[in-house]
């Protein structure tokens, strides 16, 4: 089964963000250049699993792109990284 890969897999983005972490622009693989963020619609934290080896630290961000399309992006705050969170159906 080539090319298949489970649904809901996080992809890493690169985020320009303020002092407050707010994304202000973000790119993904294969943009040529950062998408503007227009508004921050939603914004939540999940502290999970803090029992094991690997807890869950991330803040999620539902942001407003420039071009009219919604996105659900989170920083990873234990590993300092972003990342996009695809639809259910795993397009993104």
């Amino acid at each position: 089964m080539n090319g298949v890969r489970p649904l809901q897999q996080p992809r890493a983005i690169w985020v320009q963000a303020d002092a407050d972490s707010r994304p202000l622009a973000l790119r993904r693989a294969g943009w040529p250049r950062p998408r503007t963020v227009t508004r921050v619609q939603d914004r939540w934290r999940i502290d999970d699993e803090w029992w094991r080896d690997q807890p869950v630290e991330r803040l999620y961000h539902l942001v407003l792109l420039v071009d009219g399309t919604l996105w659900t992006i989170y920083h990873d705050l234990l590993a300092d990284a972003w990342f996009e969170q695809p639809d259910r159906d795993g397009s993104g």
